[in-house]
């Protein structure tokens, strides 16, 4: 069980989103609000909205918004609001892949939406399963590094049915299919806690080197596609060295 994790490098842009709290509720209170609707209001019984809720309150989002979003979920609350799961794929600068999770209800604005910030930013917006082969659905659970000894994580991942367990100075990122996420997530919570970060994520299987330059626009195309009320996750395979990126980020 060895490999190299993309979870903290997918997230790479979370600090810049913490700056716009109001926005990433709204985006948190949609994914409650589908998980609902989807599975019913019983986060115990429905292991996609207890997911959704672990991640709201991991943003500090207040619980009567939680409440309001499992209510017009399960159609208790005022609102009459119908969204539609969609993924955008398609290529960035230097033939970066990019792939677009959204929650929308209004799929041609969306849409629109999408395809203009990748024709701005010098991409291609694609055909569906145009750059998804080029990563892996996964479930990752993320604990820092002093929550345990890497053996006791390694120990309780593999009890707990994860595929991969990767440990470094910071953080002890833990694999596992995505149809066992939620059973291997409530089992590491039992006995380590809530986890600092988990989801289903996109992981890359091969990377596209950029230079400096094509990863500043890829950054803005980001930031662009991010800033979308609609757009829930945006995963690219680009790579970039440490130094590079930290020089894009101070000066962005």
């Amino acid at each position: 069980m060895a490999g190299h994790s993309k979870f903290k490098n997918i997230m790479h842009r979370k600090g810049a989103q913490d700056k716009k709290r109001a926005k990433i509720f709204a985006k948190l209170g949609k994914e409650i609000t589908v998980a609902a609707r989807l599975g019913g209001g019983d986060p115990d019984m429905n292991p996609r909205l207890r997911l959704a809720i672990a991640t709201a309150k991991g943003q500090s989002m207040p619980k009567d918004r939680i409440e309001k979003a499992i209510a017009v979920g399960t159609g208790e609350g005022n609102e009459d609001v119908d969204y539609t799961e969609m993924r955008y794929e398609g290529y960035g600068p230097g033939g970066v892949a990019v792939i677009i999770d959204a929650l929308t209800d209004n799929k041609n604005r969306t849409a629109g939406e999408v395809r203009s910030a990748f024709t701005k930013y010098n991409g291609n917006l694609g055909e569906t399963n145009s750059v998804s082969f080029m990563f892996d659905r996964v479930g990752e659970i993320a604990y820092k590094a002093n929550t345990s000894s890497k053996e006791d994580m390694f120990e309780a991942a593999v009890e707990a049915g994860a595929q991969d367990v990767e440990s470094d100075s910071e953080y002890h990122t833990i694999t596992c299919d995505p149809d066992d996420f939620a059973a291997v997530r409530d089992s590491l919570e039992k006995r380590f806690g809530e986890p600092d970060e988990s989801a289903l994520v996109w992981r890359p299987n091969v990377e596209a080197e950029v230079t400096e330059d094509q990863a500043s626009t890829l950054l803005k195309l980001i930031d662009v596609l991010e800033d979308n009320d609609d757009v829930q996750t945006v995963t690219t395979n680009f790579d970039v060295s440490d130094e590079v990126m930290e020089k894009l980020l101070a000066n962005g």
